[in-house]
């Protein structure tokens, strides 16, 4: 125990513990905005913190502790239990890809029938497929399962099966779940696949430092890019967002949340959040759409964009009509949809996501169908739809991990719900409706 001798003493050792305090304080403010020793290692430790938070989560799988908690892209399922597959004659008929997280923290990537039996699948765990991942910053780099997640997938004509790991990169798979090639691009989201057989994916490039073309944002920061690749895996365009909108004398859409008069930073790292591009379809009639437009989604800041590739010209452009969406397709030449999240309605309403249509020409919103508290559809993040032949009407419902088609008066002609235990499902990030024809490519060859 120490004895203080005089007053003298007592603010002495109170001065020594302050000068400790605010060289300790000093310190991390100069290794936080500087990134020098020992940046990395306390980098290192809140990420494995956070994966050993995640890791100490069961979800009461059998011969396992249950807990009260899931990790997010798990739920647990209210009685009475929903059905994994309702199958009607009113549904188009086909194949299924479905990609999921399953049950063991497991990436899927299936190939199913109308009654939910899988008949092709692929193996997608990230550290089997992607062992060297040098091209990531080293705190994105996945550490346990799923370590990732599986955000836009496609299968091409001769079977084999396109993906991203989301933010982290694209891989393009043979039938057997070879390896044919991996593009090291932070890529994410939505993957469509055009006429002529180039993919259209959505990026991102994190900056650390300064870029003189965004005067105004302070690094780190993330800049959305658009790209077309081609089926080999190479990119053959790439778009930055932010130029598109300058351009345009738009640059005010940068700046819809900053606080700051100087910085777009006060709204955060992720300014747009590019979730979906894909162009105007070459079998579609050109009307107040041409051949050569490329659709545009950008979600936090509630915007849809048209624009040529020619002439980088925005020519349609709508703000604030929907919240937070996700997924808008080309229906003609005048007409989008648009998977609208619609996360603002006030709570005691309930919550109820909603398909929407887009006349560019009359500049008008028409809901197509919505859920109601008796038939309830709601997802904050994330979701999918695909317009069926048939005039059916296909929607992924991501976070209530399902997906269901519609007829076209709205009512419900299947279903598919991902059951990952008796009590728990799984995320759903997408099911895309197959024709027939995909079965020649399936090991289990029913249909």
């Amino acid at each position: 125990m120490i004895k203080m001798k005089s007053t003298k003493d007592r603010l002495a050792l109170i001065l020594f513990f302050a000068s400790v305090a605010v060289l300790t304080f000093s310190c991390g403010v100069v290794v936080g905005s500087y990134k020098v020793f020992p940046y990395k290692v306390f980098k290192l430790a809140e990420a494995g913190f956070v994966e050993l938070k995640t890791q100490m989560i069961r979800i009461g799988f059998p011969g396992e502790a249950k807990e009260e908690s899931l990790p997010w892209f798990y739920s647990r399922v209210e009685k009475p239990h929903l059905a994994p597959i309702r199958n009607t004659d009113q549904a188009y008929q086909g194949l299924n890809l479905v990609t999921r997280i399953a049950a063991g923290r497991e990436l899927s990537a299936d190939i199913m029938d109308m009654d939910g039996q899988v008949v092709h699948t692929w193996n997608r765990d990230w550290f089997r497929i992607w062992p060297d991942s040098s091209h990531l910053p080293e705190d994105k780099v996945p550490k346990s399962k799923p370590g990732t997640h599986i955000h836009g997938a496609v299968v091409l004509e001769n079977g084999d099966l396109v993906y991203n790991y989301e933010n982290l990169g694209l891989v393009r798979l043979d039938r057997e779940g070879n390896v044919i090639w991996r593009l090291p691009y932070q890529t994410h989201h939505s993957i469509h696949v055009h006429e002529d057989g180039n993919l259209w994916v959505r990026g991102q490039i994190t900056h650390t430092k300064p870029d003189a073309r965004f005067p105004q944002r302070m690094p780190p920061f993330r800049e959305d890019t658009l790209l077309e690749i081609t089926p080999a895996g190479r990119i053959i365009q790439e778009w930055s967002v932010a130029e598109l909108l300058s351009e345009n004398d738009m640059g005010g859409l940068l700046h819809l949340g900053s606080l700051h008069n100087l910085s777009t930073q006060a709204y955060g790292n992720d300014l747009l959040h590019l979730n979906d591009v894909e162009p105007f379809p070459t079998s579609m009639k050109a009307d107040f759409f041409e051949h050569g437009d490329i659709l545009v989604s950008l979600r936090n800041i509630n915007t849809v964009f048209v624009f040529n590739r020619q002439n980088r010209k925005i020519k349609f452009i709508c703000t604030g009509w929907v919240v937070r969406q996700h997924d808008p397709d080309f229906i003609d030449g005048n007409t989008f949809s648009v998977f609208d999240n619609n996360t603002i309605a006030p709570e005691a309403h309930g919550h109820q996501s909603r398909i929407v249509i887009v006349s560019a020409r009359n500049k008008t919103l028409q809901v197509f169908f919505e859920g109601v508290p008796s038939a309830p559809f709601y997802t904050d993040i994330m979701g999918k739809h695909q317009w069926l032949p048939n005039g059916n009407l296909l929607i992924t419902e991501s976070k209530k991990c399902r997906a269901f088609e519609i007829n076209p008066r709205g009512e419900l002609v299947w279903e598919y719900v991902n059951y990952v235990d008796r009590n728990v499902i799984g995320l759903v990030e997408e099911v895309q409706r197959l024709p027939y024809d995909y079965a020649r490519f399936t090991r289990n060859k029913r249909t």
